[in-house]
């Protein structure tokens, strides 16, 4: 078993970014300015006499090869259809780059802010474009990118956090009897759902990801494209209470089942993903602290009181996961 290098980006430095870029003939102007990534590294890049790029350095060890040209296909095959993703640039016959032990695409940069989620035509407009999306991932599945489910968001993360000793001992009862409780409410929530289909998804569409202009929003960093059902593509649009929650729905699938049909069965799904997700981002910073970039960022994760607050976050999903799905009879 290979393990990870903690600290895979410590050569990175700029002038290896820069001569990477050169290497595919691109001559770059010495302008780079670092992006909000840490998962990856994420760049943009001066082009001479030209607009500037936006250069990802892949983590390595996350994704194979084959995985990252088919999360490339996929954007390319959206845009092909005039939905509005970002695929990378096609360079030397590849998107898919190497150097220097490094992997590495371009994409064109696209500008933009995030967009007004309170605002409901912004919804019924995201939810077209959603639509559109699954109506093309649910043609053909993935073959080299996981499906998200209980085991790889909830059970294995907690594993990992369980025999790394991550949680405080004095919290270590309460977070072992509240997680399980609500890996069990996780699970209710999927068998009430049935056998939900599974498709391609943008995987972690949250507001962050999409930028609007005035000609309308474009979707951005496929890099957690997976199987999943097609609501994991929704909830993360919504927030506020039921009432609120359930209102922003109806704008969200307004336009989305213009273009794709949404097994209702799949709204019991909305809270435990939402448990799998907070599980997940634990378990994830966790597996990522050695990586210097970690701890700068999220200085309050070492704290005791994060997991204080994470066990009472897990507490209020249980009691959320019971009150079942946001409509109960849906129109």
């Amino acid at each position: 078993m290979i393990t990870p290098n903690p600290t895979p980006y410590a050569d990175l430095s700029p002038d290896l970014v820069l001569t990477a870029i050169e290497s595919l003939g691109l001559p770059t102007d010495g302008r780079m300015l670092a992006l909000n990534s840490y998962e990856n590294r994420v760049y943009q890049i001066g082009i001479e006499d030209a607009q500037p790029l936006i250069a990802k350095f892949y983590r390595p060890g996350r994704w194979s090869d084959e995985a990252i040209l088919e999360e490339h296909s996929f954007t390319r095959t959206l845009a092909e259809h005039e939905i509005p993703a970002v695929p990378p640039s096609v360079i030397e016959g590849r998107t898919l780059h190497a150097y220097a032990g490094h992997r590495f695409s371009l994409t064109p940069r696209r500008g933009g802010r995030t967009p007004e989620l309170d605002d409901p035509s912004v919804l019924e407009w995201l939810g077209r474009l959603l639509g559109r999306i699954h109506a093309i991932g649910a043609l053909e599945p993935f073959a080299h990118r996981p499906t998200l489910d209980i085991a790889s968001f909830g059970e294995e993360p907690r594993a990992f956090l369980l025999e790394h000793d991550w949680i405080p001992k004095d919290l270590l009862p309460a977070y072992t009897s509240v997680v399980e409780q609500a890996l069990v409410g996780v699970r209710a929530c999927y068998a009430r759902a049935g056998s939900p289909a599974l498709i391609r998804l943008h995987g972690d569409c949250h507001r962050g990801n999409m930028l609007w202009t005035d000609a309308g929003p474009h979707f951005v960093d496929f890099d957690d494209a997976r199987m999943g059902p097609a609501i994991q593509d929704l909830w993360m649009l919504l927030s506020g209470d039921r009432e609120e929650m359930s209102g922003q729905l109806a704008d969200v699938l307004a336009g989305y089942e213009d273009f794709f049909e949404l097994d209702y069965r799949e709204l019991h799904l909305i809270e435990a993903l939402r448990t799998l997700r907070i599980i997940h981002y634990a378990a994830w910073l966790a597996r990522r602290w050695e990586d210097p970039a970690f701890p700068a960022a999220f200085p309050w994760f070492a704290a005791p009181r994060f997991w204080e607050d994470h066990i009472l976050q897990l507490r209020e999903q249980i009691a959320a996961m019971e009150e079942g799905p946001l409509w109960a009879n849906p129109p």
